[in-house]
């Protein structure tokens, strides 16, 4: 008999311990939202992209997705571990991450 994972088991896992970088975007200030995203960043309208209804209407290139996602403002912009930009909600990096 063979000890083996079947895809029905249920199991719980941590999430590894990965150190990002991270800002928040709270509208306004692109010259700090340059500085973090480089060329990755842009207006929606600019992007032919519809942005989100906050009046800011910003998104950010995620490479690995290869896609421009939506930034709404209050909402986190996360570098990934393979330098991925993606946003990420308030509520949910609020109890994912912590300062380091």
């Amino acid at each position: 008999m063979t000890d083996r994972t079947v895809p029905s088991d249920e199991r719980s896992y941590r999430k590894k311990p990965v150190v990002i970088q991270a800002i928040r975007w709270l509208g306004g200030d692109y010259k700090h939202l340059e500085r973090f995203c480089g060329w990755n960043w842009g207006r929606a309208d600019a992007k032919d992209v519809e942005g989100p209804n906050d009046g800011e209407g910003v998104v950010v290139w995620n490479t690995k997705e290869d896609q421009w996602l939506k930034v709404p403002v209050g909402h986190w912009i996360i570098r990934g571990v393979h330098g991925e930009l993606y946003p990420c909600d308030p509520a949910v990096f609020e109890v994912t991450y912590e300062q380091v």
